[in-house]
């Protein structure tokens, strides 16, 4: 029978590596390897909040709830069942860019629920409040945005687009420096890691729901995995709109300016899983497979990218790893590893980006069954 672990704050079962097919010196050594190489980072974040992505003023100005973090800390997870933790795995801290992976997962339930009929068909079709406006916009279509090839052009909460044009991310960027002019293409032609238009993105989905997207995401997704209640997410002091009436924030898909998603590697664990599961919790399917193929489909511009998770096509990310590996991914050494083939999930948080490819490999190499 397949394992669920239980409710919080009920006990999440443990099991020996070796019980769950790992030898405990490989897992023991990936274990002190993560601990033993932090994020070269202040433990306070606001010193690293508004300058750490090299936006010049005013463009730097934090906006949203920024805190201190706690150390290296993460689990192991196989066969649903923890078999290695270190740190403190209950602390909620800032999580970065692994906010944009759960954003994922909101279009997904849109799609699985008709909110949006087609992936490719245009925002402006359902999200029609000027931020979708020809003679550039209206061709942005949802699978532009989650893609990361909209090429969105405008302002959002006092944020120009510009400021993340040729950005440097996953090992790729434009011709310039960032936050320089680069002429746009036409959405669909160029990949950009680029956090204005994702924040478009929380808000496009805001609109549709009509309703605070971290309500929907406890409801669909949180309670239902008996997550915690110590997780929150926020946007920023001037994220607000009025929908129904109703004054509601949009939420930040990442840190960049303050904000997004404080949550702990325990509950990022139980995200994790249920990805691994391709959705299913027991009797209970909180999102479609459908949305998860379309979300592990490799964008032609950049074949390690999906849907707003980082994919590992031809083992070019992390040789170490199985090609079906994705993970969710945020600056700070924030990362959810799923690898569905080997029926791993692994956590880790505050660990140096240069030091997860080592992880991976010896959590691979150990197993035994």
């Amino acid at each position: 029978m397949t394992y669920l672990p239980p409710p919080h704050p009920a006990a999440w079962e443990h099991r020996e590596p070796a019980q769950a097919g790992l030898d405990p010196t490989g897992i023991a050594a990936a274990i002190r390897h993560a601990a033993e190489h932090e994020m070269p980072w202040p433990r306070d974040l606001a010193q690293v909040v508004g300058s750490h992505f090299g936006d010049p003023p005013p463009w730097n100005e934090t906006l949203g709830p920024v805190r201190p973090r706690g150390g290296p800390c993460g689990l192991i997870l196989r066969g649903g069942r923890i078999v290695a933790e270190w740190g403190d795995i209950a602390r909620a801290d800032l999580t970065f860019s692994v906010a944009k992976s759960y954003l994922s997962l909101l279009a997904g339930l849109a799609l699985d629920r008709g909110l949006i009929r087609d992936f490719d068909e245009p925002v402006r079709r359902t999200v029609d409040d000027g931020g979708f406006d020809p003679p550039h916009n209206d061709a942005i279509t949802w699978h532009h945005l989650l893609q990361q090839t909209s090429e969105w052009e405008g302002t959002l909460w006092d944020k120009p687009d510009l400021v993340d044009r040729n950005r440097v991310a996953g090992g790729r960027g434009g011709p310039g420096k960032k936050g320089t002019h680069r002429d746009l293409r036409r959405p669909g032609e160029f990949w950009e890691y680029n956090d204005v238009r994702i924040n478009r993105l929380s808000l496009a989905l805001l609109r549709l729901w009509r309703r605070p997207l971290p309500d929907v995401f406890r409801e669909l997704v949180m309670a239902p995995i008996g997550a915690s209640p110590d997780w929150e997410w926020t946007g920023y002091r001037n994220s607000y709109v009025e929908i129904d009436g109703v004054r509601m924030q949009s939420v930040a898909g990442g840190s960049h300016w303050g904000g997004g998603i404080f949550i702990s590697a325990r509950d990022q664990a139980r995200v994790g899983l249920l990805l691994s599961r391709r959705g299913l919790w027991g009797p209970h399917r909180v999102f479609s497979e459908t949305w998860l193929d379309q979300a592990l489909r490799p964008c032609p511009l950049n074949p390690n990218y999906g849907y707003l998770f980082w994919l590992n096509t031809g083992r070019t990310m992390y040789p170490a790893a199985s090609a079906a590996t994705y993970c969710a991914v945020g600056a700070g050494g924030n990362l959810t590893w799923v690898d569905p083939e080997n029926d791993l999930v692994a956590v880790l948080r505050w660990t140096d980006a240069a030091a997860v490819s080592r992880f991976m490999e010896l959590v691979t190499e150990s197993r035994t069954g």
